[in-house]
């Protein structure tokens, strides 16, 4: 008996794999929490460059909440590989499946939005590509030359994921010559198996670290949510761990729930607990840190990235 899908009416959920999970409780925002809508004429515009050009957004398919700000300063992160990820994190509204092919013109399209956007400092992160020999390598790769080609003095930062067992693939991705090397640790150990179950701490500690023992050059920088259950010790543990890596750029921002479907918020961090955050990290030697509600790993990183860089400057001259 052949079993017709319908599509149109009744398209696939985003999450599959989280249909059958249990409704967690969709918990109150704080006033602190509060953003506007985007509706500015440079919103309009940015979105109108990025429909243009065919690309997928992290901005969009994470749901971000400074979306309105970003875009109406036409700051946008790229998410190259298409936006349908191989991995099922409980904190990620980006669409879970199998992906399809690769798109071999998107990484012009991407140095061609640039160069419409004017960028000065540009983010690309991407989808999981488990599916992929490579994990997407060669893909990254290909992007940070073609932006390199159409702006030449535009400073790049890429946030990728662990490229777990892909032997040879991080090489590839730092030979290229970002700026900015980011990869994400997103919560404490205790939590991986729940929280980000594909993933391995202590293998994306190593990622990082990696990084720099073949490039000393590079800026390394991570990034971590709280609100889901993590404990201020359990923090600074990571904060360590991030140190001995030689990491030089944290962010900490609060997890906001994007469905009932996805992990519950344990919490919200208060702003000054925020504060308290950023002093520590900053006690411990990270040459840049951003913590506050609504940091995320992209928010006002071009202006992050002149001050990472001049900290570093201002350590050499000592």
């Amino acid at each position: 008996m052949a079993v017709v899908l319908d599509l149109v009416n009744n398209p696939r959920p985003r999450h599959p794999e989280k249909a059958h999970r249990p409704d967690s409780p969709l918990a109150k925002k704080p006033d602190w929490i509060r953003v506007k809508a985007p509706v500015s004429p440079g919103y309009e515009q940015t979105r109108a460059i990025m429909r243009e050009n065919k690309l997928v957004t992290v901005c969009e398919e994470a749901g971000c909440p400074n979306i309105g700000e970003c875009w109406e300063k036409k700051h946008a992160t790229f998410m190259i590989m298409g936006d349908t990820c191989t991995r099922a994190c409980a904190f990620c509204n980006v669409k879970t499946g199998l992906p399809g092919a690769l798109d071999p013109n998107e990484p012009a399209h991407v140095g061609q939005a640039t160069a419409k956007l004017g960028l000065a400092h540009i983010v690309v992160t991407s989808v999981d590509r488990d599916d992929l020999a490579d994990g997407g390598a060669q893909h990254f790769a290909q992007t940070i030359r073609a932006i390199r080609e159409n702006c030449p003095t535009t400073t790049i930062e890429i946030l990728t994921p662990d490229f777990l067992r892909k032997d040879g693939a991080l090489e590839v991705v730092v030979a290229a010559k970002p700026d900015v090397f980011n990869h994400n640790l997103e919560t404490v150990p205790r939590l991986y198996l729940s929280v980000r179950p594909g993933a391995r701490y202590y293998a994306s500690l190593r990622l990082l670290a990696r990084v720099k023992e073949i490039d000393t050059n590079a800026f390394t920088k991570s990034g971590l949510m709280v609100g889901l259950g993590e404990t201020r010790e359990e923090i600074m543990q990571v904060m360590d761990d991030l140190r001995s890596a030689n990491v030089d750029f944290l962010t900490i921002g609060q997890y906001l729930q994007p469905s009932r479907k996805h992990a519950a918020v344990a919490r919200f961090w208060t702003p000054d607990e925020f504060k308290a955050l950023e002093g520590i990290a900053r006690a411990k030697g990270f040459l840049m840190v951003s913590a506050s509600p609504l940091t995320r790993s992209s928010y006002h990183a071009g202006e992050d990235f002149a001050q990472l860089r001049a900290a570093r400057m201002a350590v050499a001259r000592r």
